[in-house]
């Protein structure tokens, strides 16, 4: 007998396990299918963001940035240290105790609100129209098993992307897998991609004492992020932190050795040039996890770029399949990932009770991008060259660290904070972020653009004293000409 779900949804990370818990909570008898296993060949939870992304990167980081203080920072505080070193081995399985803690957790989610979970790849093989339901083949280790279910969320992921000449083994020449594992810091080591996974990777291990080499195809630094921020991160970054940083590079070769691997590439001038490291990371962007799915059998639409094709609600062509998180197009976030997972599970919810109420839309303009160096750099809305290329009129406020007193007495002044305001209804259209903990000082501005605010609204909030958060308030002070304390 068929094994029958009113959902089942196929990926465990943070859109797919999301998903089912909220599809459980509304009463819909839900399956998780994910194959991914850690390490020790064992089901682990949590898709690339927890296994092997957002949260061990967010955690060698913090070590790497715990280590950097000690050598380079504490002496202004009166702390003096002789000698530090950093035992690598510790650190990564501080990391792996982390990810096990977490993944477990997930483990535990899915029994506490009733979630069967398989571990297999699965497949759409055919919807049956009398039924109305999905048979859906799960590949386990123990054999093949079949199920049906009503509806069926695809949240399969991304997986690196690989360049034809570049052979990743992890051993040499690494992915963000291998970047995360290194036992050892390594002397010299080189970075292909200076997005998210190049420069948060590149950082931990230039802190740790590695000369690191970050080599960009591009020919800005963080086009995606506003110019001012841009140019204030690779001012620090290159100065403060010591990373060398090149754009417009056209990668020629990458061969390795058993001294190292060399890379050969024309830089921004078009000269020659040959870089020499122990270690390579290969960070050049992800692609939608689309294989072994049964797209093309099923006749489910992918787009020129391999994502999933699916309208403003997440449907797919296909009746009563969606899909969300980074198969799909958009922002490869975990956050963006995780909110359309719930709204996909609320509208499966509401279709099922006979609701035709129209679902709200997630707006791609209040996500919140995030990257977690030092200083971090984080942001939500336009950007200014976006405005300027759309003719829309607007003013700029803007603060420093410098000038505030946490910040101060943290020893943490690089950076500012910006807030773009319409310069006739004054409505917030971006605000960008650069300084300590702006990973946490970017959701009062999501909030604010959620709530359609105005710079005047944030300026006419009471922000604690001393307190981070201040900077963002002098900014929006500031986008009416009334900043108090610059």
């Amino acid at each position: 007998m068929i094994n029958s779900f009113d959902v089942a949804v196929i990926g465990a990370g943070p859109g797919g396990y999301v998903a089912a818990i909220r599809c459980a909570q509304l009463g819909l008898n839900t399956v998780c299918i994910d194959e991914w296993q850690n390490a020790k060949g064992r089901a682990s939870l949590g898709g690339t963001c927890l296994n092997v992304g957002c949260i061990p990167s967010k955690a060698l980081l913090e070590s790497s940035e715990n280590f950097f203080r000690l050598n380079h920072k504490f002496k202004t505080h009166g702390i003096k240290v002789d000698g530090a070193s950093i035992d690598v081995p510790v650190m990564i399985a501080r990391k792996d105790k982390i990810v096990t803690t977490f993944t477990g957790g997930i483990t535990a989610l899915f029994r506490k609100n009733k979630i069967n979970s398989m571990h297999g790849k699965g497949t759409l093989l055919k919807h049956d129209k009398e039924q109305k339901s999905w048979q859906i083949e799960v590949n386990k280790k123990t054999g093949v098993e079949t199920i049906q279910a009503k509806h069926v969320i695809i949240a399969t992921g991304s997986t690196p992307r690989q360049l034809s000449f570049i052979p990743i083994d992890n051993k040499q020449i690494l992915d963000n897998t291998g970047a995360l594992a290194l036992t050892e810091v390594p002397k010299r080591l080189g970075v292909i991609g200076a997005g998210v996974i190049g420069l948060e990777m590149g950082s931990v291990w230039q802190r740790l004492g590695a000369e690191v080499t970050i080599l960009e195809a591009m020919p800005e630094f963080l086009m995606a992020a506003d110019t001012q921020v841009a140019k204030e991160a690779y001012k620090v970054f290159s100065k403060e932190l010591g990373l060398s940083i090149q754009t417009s590079v056209d990668i020629k070769s990458i061969k390795s050795n058993e001294s190292g691997v060399v890379i050969t590439f024309k830089d921004a001038a078009g000269d020659d040039k040959t870089l020499e490291v122990d270690k390579l990371i290969v960070a050049v962007g992800r692609l939608p996890n689309t294989d072994g799915l049964g797209a093309q059998q099923v006749g489910l639409k992918i787009d020129g770029r391999g994502a999933i094709e699916v309208d403003e609600h997440c449907r797919t062509n296909l009746p009563d399949v969606y899909a969300v998180g980074d198969v799909v197009r958009g922002a490869m976030l975990a956050h963006k990932a995780s909110e359309v997972g719930v709204a996909v599970a609320e509208m499966i919810s509401a279709i099922e009770k006979g609701d035709k109420r129209e679902f709200k839309q997630i707006d791609p303009y209040t996500i919140p991008w995030v990257i977690y160096t030092s200083p971090e750099i984080a942001w939500v809305g336009k950007t200014e060259q976006t405005l300027k290329s759309l003719g829309i009129s607007y003013k700029v406020g803007q603060f420093p660290f410098i000038a505030n007193g946490r910040a101060r007495a943290i020893g943490e002044t690089s950076g500012f904070v910006k807030v773009l305001a319409d310069a006739t209804s004054d409505r917030i259209l971006g605000i960008h972020m650069i300084g300590p903990y702006v990973s946490e000082l970017i959701s009062e501005a999501v909030m604010a653009m959620e709530f359609a605010a105005s710079s005047e609204d944030i300026a006419r909030i009471i922000h604690a004293h001393p307190s981070l958060s201040e900077v963002l308030h002098e900014a929006a002070l500031g986008a009416n000409n009334r900043a108090l304390h610059i």
